[in-house]
């Protein structure tokens, strides 16, 4: 029985969504973008890489014309290959988001048909009654922030103030999202943990998609640092995903990173940490070792989104890109039989953009494995055709939304 790999380049989009304006994003284009500026030189500057994006392995699984199907053109100064292995397309969203959930849950066949709740732009972004209840049940003293914020500047800005007062930075974003930063010592990271389901259980009402803890350790603003302890409380899907299938029919789902609270640990069986792209890379590639016959191995690679494309840091989200590059032919060597790896992402972060927020894309799609024969399929109308080919390939019943391409 085939196995099933799925890799998730967090934020990877490759433009051409063809609803980016109504999102503000019309022209965003997250690999497009990088590989121009590798091309002219400008991600040069920071010493960490140099010369054109080189993506060899991606581009022979099909990625380039992924990328000329959602734009109608190939990424500059990248080498287009004379043949692609495995299957490729491109694929758009059709959730109402351009958020880690909608885009997760619709990979695993669940589109997002409703409307997230979302803080206003503009003035204190939580009502005073939640701050209150916030307070009162959270037994803090009060919050700073109050508002969209960047999670590194709000940081710098915010963080010795919390350290003196003990009150915990407490901001949002263009998601969905409810997020509170506090020290991991000064103010506790079990109370950081506590504090964040308090809030859970006071914004169900407003149908607000998560709330992220967001620890932190340094003593001043120069040297203040985002751990790898950062957990997410999502609310859970609506309908069963393919985790869920998959568990129901006796397999076992490993969720490496942040999949587990994506998914708010509905259809996980085994959760697996790590900090930083190449310790997830690493784990995953452990458990691909560990996986039994018709299990899922599903990884985040949280560093493209969150260190890369929110800090708008063309040049790291390069050298990024190319480090996972390398590791594609070590992860094809862990393959057997009918095995299979999904290379994809769940929305855009394109790192030249204006603002700090998520990028309305289209994303790759590109599966390889020994069985997998050379195809590019166009462009894909929903993400949840990637759920319904693993079922597929897996032998798993299929879902209501979307359809196999295998």
């Amino acid at each position: 029985m085939a196995r099933a790999f799925i890799f998730v380049l967090d934020s990877f989009g490759i433009g051409g969504a063809p609803d980016a304006t109504a999102y503000g994003d019309a022209g965003s284009d997250t690999l497009g973008h990088i590989a121009e500026f590798c091309a002219a030189g400008a991600a040069d500057r920071a010493g960490l890489r140099e010369g054109p994006l080189r993506l060899p392995n991606m581009s022979v699984l099909g990625l380039l014309h992924a990328a000329k199907s959602a734009t109608g053109r190939f990424p500059a100064g990248m080498p287009v290959p004379d043949r692609i292995f495995g299957l490729s397309a491109a694929a758009s969203e059709v959730s109402r988001g351009k958020d880690t959930p909608s885009g997760h849950w619709e990979i695993a066949g669940v589109p997002v048909t409703f409307d997230w709740g979302y803080f206003p732009s503009e003035g204190d972004a939580f009502p005073e009654e939640l701050v209150e209840a916030i307070c009162r049940e959270g037994h803090v003293p009060g919050i700073l922030g109050n508002c969209h914020a960047s999670g590194t500047e709000i940081l710098t800005r915010l963080g010795e103030e919390h350290i003196r007062t003990g009150k915990p930075i407490c901001y949002t974003s263009s998601d969905s999202v409810f997020q509170i930063a506090a020290h991991e010592t000064h103010f506790g990271l079990d109370r950081l943990i506590e504090l964040c389901r308090t809030v859970r259980k006071l914004i169900d009402p407003l149908n607000i998609g998560r709330v992220i803890a967001r620890p932190f350790v340094g003593e001043t603003a120069a040297t203040f640092q985002r751990t790898g302890n950062r957990r997410d409380f999502a609310v859970p899907p609506p309908e069963p995903t393919l985790l869920d299938r998959a568990i129901d029919a006796g397999r076992k789902v490993h969720a490496v990173g942040k999949i587990g609270d994506i998914y708010a640990h509905k259809g996980i069986t085994r959760v697996i940490k790590a900090n930083g792209n190449e310790a997830l890379v690493a784990a995953a590639m452990q458990t691909m070792d560990e996986a039994e016959s018709g299990d899922i191995v599903f990884t985040n690679l949280v560093d493209f989104d969150s260190v890369y494309g929110h800090r708008r840091d063309v040049a790291g989200y390069a050298a990024a890109l190319e480090a996972f590059d390398r590791h594609i032919p070590e992860i094809h060597r862990k393959l057997k039989g009918r095995d299979i790896v999904v290379l994809t992402a769940d929305h855009g972060c394109d790192p030249t953009w204006r603002g700090t927020d998520h990028t309305r894309e289209r994303v790759p799609v590109l599966i390889f494995g020994p069985s997998i024969p050379a195809r590019h399929l166009g462009v894909r109308s929903t993400y949840a055709d990637i759920g319904e080919s693993i079922a597929a390939h897996l032998g798993l019943p299929a879902g209501p939304h979307g359809r196999s391409f295998l």
